[in-house]
């Protein structure tokens, strides 16, 4: 109680610190200050202003000290809502202590409520749990399980997975004396983690945990069922794909499919990316990696997102079956610079942990999935913004967009963009944004996209391009552009999706501080971390070619 009262102390003392660190920055800006001068028509300037993010995001929960690493959703039938645990990630970590389990609980996945710390590391440094790693939670019988992995590398074993017990989903006991040991059943003792539990076609509830065999070769899931879920019996080996470690699974039944998310190894410079496999029974998905991997018939191998979104975990409320992962941060950068956009992501390996960011899994006619939009997203933002073209490359653009502001209630346009480098550069957005519009291309190749972070005298701004990778497809890449922009950001890019017949592009983005999340036609996810959205203007771009745009708009909350 006096640790729950203290850290309340601490995340209160936070917010303030935080709150007047901000108004000091704010009133260091010299011109593009927008508090200084109350009088002067900020939304009617273009240049541009280096703001900073809020402490605690409203949509994409950031915690208002640290950061979300690894979610462990659940849906909790008894209170009617999703918890979603995750690993409590802080700049100043401990060395063999850390990632206590925290939580928040939401009803529709755009709000949340912090449920503080849920479960703490271990008391010392030589305590099997010192540090925790990913699980999962569970209710049966009126008792609340959480499955999470120990990690010591002072202990026999570096990791075991372990539990903890509720009967109200606040106080917690864990189970001093239960652990189950990789090397008891022929697994690593070093590698041995993310539990997951889900309910098999033989009633009973299921584990798979990720590890590798303990003589060595190619990871492995092990699997292991019970009636209880307090006694566990070994049932075999799932193969994973060639030498890749899967993280943080995900196995689930959706409708006529059998489903298993999975991580590949952040570690993976290559690829990092959430992806799944599908089959008709669960047997055959248990056999979806033997004799070479059967993707789905997506076209792109089962990628579900972009490197900015990782470890992602799904759970259902029986209707709709939502996944949150996390969006990492940047560092390295000076925030007032305009090149804080790169550094993490161009060719090296992102930071872990960032900001809780959800998504609704769409499962398609062929059992195949994407991510679109959570419903309650577009209820949230529902205060429209006045819309207005402040510059654009004057011959290029034609069109219904009349200077200055337009209502947002029916949208603007159509705007017609022409040749190469074509564009319209809106107004300054807030700091939490729907941004929506639809775009028609001329012809099977025509290039989009839309920048962030723009102004009329920046020489660098950030750009998420819907690029032709052949005729039939199309990919978001993330870009630097301006004349002193460094081109294609390496390994930030998304994955291929099908060219729409029509050639019409229903774009939905939000973004929520420097977290932003695109989507397209429900056929494709794009999340991304852009520093510097909110309170600088944006734009639509034509890159050779034509596009028209129409019925733009923006709404806030």
């Amino acid at each position: 109680m006096k640790t729950m009262i203290l850290n309340k102390w601490l995340i209160s003392l936070s917010f303030i610190i935080c709150n007047l660190s901000f108004s000091m920055m704010f009133a260091s800006c010299a011109d593009d200050d927008f508090s200084g001068d109350p009088a002067k028509d900020w939304n009617g300037t273009t240049t541009f202003f280096a703001p900073t993010d809020e402490q605690g995001f409203g949509t994409y929960y950031t915690p208002a000290i640290g950061r979300v690493g690894d979610p462990m959703p659940f849906y909790d039938q008894k209170a009617g809502d999703f918890k979603v645990l995750y690993l409590q990630e802080f700049d100043n970590n401990m060395s063999h202590r850390f990632h206590p389990i925290w939580g928040v609980s939401t009803k529709d996945g755009a709000s949340y409520q912090s449920l503080g710390e849920i479960l703490p590391f271990g008391a010392n440094d030589y305590q099997q749990d010192a540090a925790l790693g990913t699980g999962c939670a569970y209710e049966k019988d009126g008792t609340y399980y959480i499955y999470y992995t120990g990690h010591n590398g002072n202990c026999k074993y570096r990791e075991v997975v372990m539990r903890a017990t509720s009967t109200d989903f606040k106080t917690w006991t864990k189970d001093e004396l239960w652990t189950l040991n990789g090397p008891d059943y022929g697994y690593s003792g070093n590698d041995f983690r993310d539990p997951q539990i889900f309910v098999a076609d033989d009633g009973l509830c299921h584990m798979v945990i990720a590890t590798y065999p303990v003589n060595g070769g190619d990871p492995v899931f092990a699997e292991f069922k019970s009636s209880d879920l307090k006694n566990w019996e070994h049932v075999g080996r799932i193969r994973m794909v060639w030498d890749r470690m899967l993280e943080c699974p995900d196995i689930f039944k959706m409708g006529d499919y059998w489903y298993l998310i999975y991580s590949e190894s952040f570690r993976a410079s290559w690829s990092r990316k959430v992806k799944y496999m599908m089959a008709k029974t669960f047997d055959e998905l248990k056999s979806c990696f033997n004799d070479g991997p059967k993707w789905p018939a997506d076209g792109h191998e089962g990628v579900l997102d972009s490197r900015a979104f990782y470890a992602g975990k799904t759970a259902s409320n029986g209707t709709d079956r939502y996944i949150w992962g996390w969006c990492p941060f940047r560092s390295g950068a000076d925030v007032h610079e305009k090149n804080i956009n790169v550094g993490a992501g161009d060719g090296n390996e992102p930071n872990w942990s960032g900001a809780l960011v959800c998504h609704k899994l769409i499962q398609h006619a062929d059992g195949t999935l994407t991510l679109g939009a959570v419903p309650a997203m577009a209820a949230k933002y529902n205060q429209q913004q006045p819309l207005s073209v402040m510059a654009s490359n004057g011959s290029s653009v034609s069109g219904g967009l009349p200077a200055g502001p337009v209502t947002t209630s029916t949208g603007s346009g159509p705007v017609t963009l022409s040749g190469d480098n074509a564009y319209v550069l809106y107004n300054r957005l807030g700091t939490a944004n729907h941004i929506s519009f639809t775009v028609k291309t001329s012809n099977n190749w025509d290039k989009f996209g839309i920048s962030f972070v723009r102004g009329t005298d920046s020489k660098k701004y950030y750009t998420v391009m819907v690029n032709p990778e052949d005729e039939n497809h199309r990919k978001v890449n993330f870009e630097q552009e301006g004349e002193e922009g460094k081109g294609f950001i390496e390994a930030a890019d998304g994955y291929w999706f099908e060219r729409p017949a029509d050639n019409i592009y229903n774009i939905d983005i939000y973004t929520d501080n420097s977290v932003m999340v695109m989507y397209i036609n429900e056929v494709c996810a794009y999340t991304q971390r852009i520093y510097g959205i909110q309170r600088n203007c944006w734009s639509i771009n034509n890159y050779g070619g034509s596009v028209t745009v129409s019925d733009a708009r923006v709404t806030a909350y």
